[in-house]
């Protein structure tokens, strides 16, 4: 049998292999290693290669586009030997991700060019007041509004509070002052500049040094502001230098309200329950305020040098961070209290920042289409593109737009706490010993995964979970309804205590000594939440006309949507099975959008033009909803012909 060489680039290792050899194998003779986790299945993807030149016979290219082809790629576990050649070997993947609650993972990019003159409404002016003497009677007000009126300020609306320290904060900066001033008042949006603060300079501290320097060359010094979303499951806040626009620090953390229901129907049930709504608006604003005592110490910045706040959240969080009865939501006809709030003093919604920081909760659409959707939109750019889009924020609630720059169209669904890993039995958040990633033989029915970190395994987040559930039905474990097929003769399958369920990790390997599993109860949850993600879309573009193969880009917001696996996603039926290349995963675009707004008056009057422009469909006003829901409730779904990459695989024989 004729003997061929390969040379490895950047290594410049060789290996002699005979023809038919894979190139996986011709790797371990050169002493190169690739990742299989999929088992050398070609399935998973990580072991792709470029082949440079010479003759390659792909057997299989499932997980590769054609663009990939085009380039050279190939899975070295699917592809055979048939000439000498030279390959690439890509460098290998690391994947670790930080613990949610702490700082994010990679530096957040101020998102626009910033000038805080002409972008920014929270501005300090110094002022060097002219001393009143007998021949000059001006108030003490009148000064600083005549100084001011130099600085194109013009009749500030000036807080009594503030109004009763004014005299002794004049003479104790010896008339050298530091005033900041909300020059736009989103209280009154026609109303006059708002004097938020005014601070005592020092005369030996020149007039041009007095705003920028920090506490000690006398208050306010530099001047900070926040951007919070508030998720259902997880509070996000961002840090912001507004003089220059840099996101300083983020922060995560659980939403205390996950205590009493962990999605929004519960949470309104219990508001409406004696001092339930007083309960679980002190948990969201206690949430918000360890995050921000956590940021502030960490960056060594005076909470009362924070001086705005932009809020996103679904409408139930805004109701319940503001302290709203929320019970009208869940009540045909799905009427809120308000979709958009006017700004509120911080000192109103017991924020740890400046008493009199202004606190914009940005505007929402409906009921179940809140400011994390118009937030989101606003981030993604969708509605200044002409591409016909579809915008989906998965997570514990499935909320979705449709449309460009010159319609919009919105809805939204329940889709429970499956996405976030809550309410499974061995689930967790994505952080630290979290399964992430899991393939599975389909001969021994023997799982691979991967961890987050790199530890021995704790539980298993959502995004494991997805690709858990699509593992066990692309390789028979479970059938198209998600039930186990016990009698595999494999020990992974068994009866457990919440009936029957599949191991992934023996207690030998996990971080607390105890099986790791998957149940069927765990699987009938993942399906009735992918099943309303699926049904949501699919009836939103139904509602006006449009085949979901028309749609030109899809993106996925929620810092879940970030970590889906496309491919897994889609033989689990939670998306449509649509060109990779259409796909577009942005991370957390609520507190994005909440951090534009905080930043620009432009980004936030059209954050206002975008929900304004949003169509709200309500899926429970007819059956549409109810039948797509009923369809999606199969792996992928009832009709196959939607999913043909899915159906290909059966065809092959993965499902059998």
């Amino acid at each position: 049998m004729a003997s061929h060489t390969l040379l490895f680039h950047p290594s410049n290792k060789t290996a002699t292999v005979p023809t038919g050899a894979l190139i996986v194998d011709a790797l371990r003779e050169a002493g190169l290693e690739v990742g299989q986790p999929c088992g050398g299945q070609g399935r998973c993807g990580r072991c792709a290669v470029v082949v440079e030149s010479g003759t390659i016979r792909r057997r299989s290219t499932i997980r590769l586009s054609a663009a990939d082809l085009e380039a050279g790629y190939a899975l070295a576990c699917q592809s055979v030997v048939e000439g000498d050649a030279a390959i690439f070997v890509p460098e290998q993947e690391q994947v670790e991700r930080r613990l949610v609650t702490d700082r994010s993972v990679s530096k957040v990019a101020v998102p626009f060019p910033y000038d805080p003159v002409r972008d920014q409404t929270v501005r300090a002016f110094a002022l060097d007041l002219e001393a009143p003497t007998l021949d000059d009677a001006t108030d003490d007000l009148g000064r600083v509004e005549r100084a001011l009126a130099l600085q194109g300020i013009r009749n500030p609306d000036v807080p009594l509070p503030l109004l009763r320290e004014l005299g002794d904060r004049l003479r104790r900066g010896n008339w050298r002052v530091s005033a900041v001033v909300e020059t736009d008042n989103w209280r009154q949006p026609d109303g006059p500049p708002r004097l938020i603060d005014l601070g005592p300079g020092r005369r030996d501290v020149p007039l041009e040094r007095l705003l920028p320097e920090p506490p000690g060359d006398g208050p306010p010094g530099r001047l900070y502001g926040i951007a919070i979303d508030i998720g259902t499951t997880t509070v996000s806040v961002f840090l912001v230098d507004l003089q220059t626009g840099e996101a300083l620090d983020t922060a995560a953390e659980y939403n205390g309200q996950i205590a009493r229901g962990e999605d929004v129907i519960s949470r309104i049930i219990f508001a409406g329950k004696n001092n339930g709504l007083g309960e679980l608006t002190q948990q969201v604003r206690g949430t918000v305020n360890e995050l921000l005592s956590r940021l502030t110490q960490r960056a060594h910045v005076d909470p009362l040098q924070i001086y705005k706040a932009t809020v996103t959240g679904n409408t139930t969080m805004t109701h319940l961070f503001l302290g709203l009865p929320p019970a009208s939501i869940r009540l045909a006809p799905y009427i809120p209290a308000v979709n958009r709030p006017l700004p509120l003093l911080a000192a109103e919604v017991g924020l740890n920042i400046h008493p009199r920081a202004a606190v914009d909760c940005l505007p929402g659409v409906a009921s179940y289409v809140g400011a994390d959707i118009t937030a989101g939109v606003l981030a993604s750019g969708m509605a200044e593109s002409d591409a016909l889009t579809m915008f989906i924020d998965v997570g514990t609630n499935g909320e979705m737009a449709l449309g460009n720059r010159d319609w919009l169209v919105t809805c939204a669904c329940s889709a429970g706490p499956a996405f976030e890993g809550a309410g499974v039995v061995c689930g967790m958040r994505a952080t630290r010993g979290a399964i992430e990633e899991v393939w599975i033989n389909s001969h021994s029915h023997e799982p691979t995964y991967r961890v987050i970190g790199g530890t021995a395994p704790r539980g298993v987040c959502g995004s494991g979970l997805i690709a858990l559930t699509a593992e066990l039905f692309i390789t028979g474990v479970v059938d198209k309804g998600g039930k186990f097929k016990m009698d595999l003769g494999t020990p992974r399958l068994r009866e457990g205590a919440h009936g029957p369920e599949y191991v992934v990790a023996w207690a030998a390997e996990t971080a607390h000594g105890r099986d790791i599993v998957v149940t069927k109860v765990d699987i009938d949850n993942l399906m009735r939440a992918k099943a309303a993600i699926y049904a949501g879309f699919s009836v939103l573009a139904q509602s006006v006309g449009v085949n979901l193969g028309d749609v030109e880009r899809l993106l996925i917001g929620g810092s879940f949507g970030k970590y889906i696996n496309v491919e897994k996603a889609v033989q689990l039926g939670l998306l449509p099975d649509m060109p990779w290349d259409r796909f577009h995963f942005l991370g957390n675009t609520s507190v994005m959008g909440a951090y534009m707004a905080l930043l620009s008056r432009e980004a936030r009057a059209r954050v206002t033009a975008i929900a304004g422009k949003m169509t709200y469909i309500e899926l429970s006003a007819d059956n549409t909803f109810y039948d797509a829901f009923t369809s999606a409730l199969f792996l992928p779904h009832t009709d196959l012909s939607r999913f043909p990459t899915v159906a290909a695989l059966e065809g092959n024989g993965r499902n059998s």
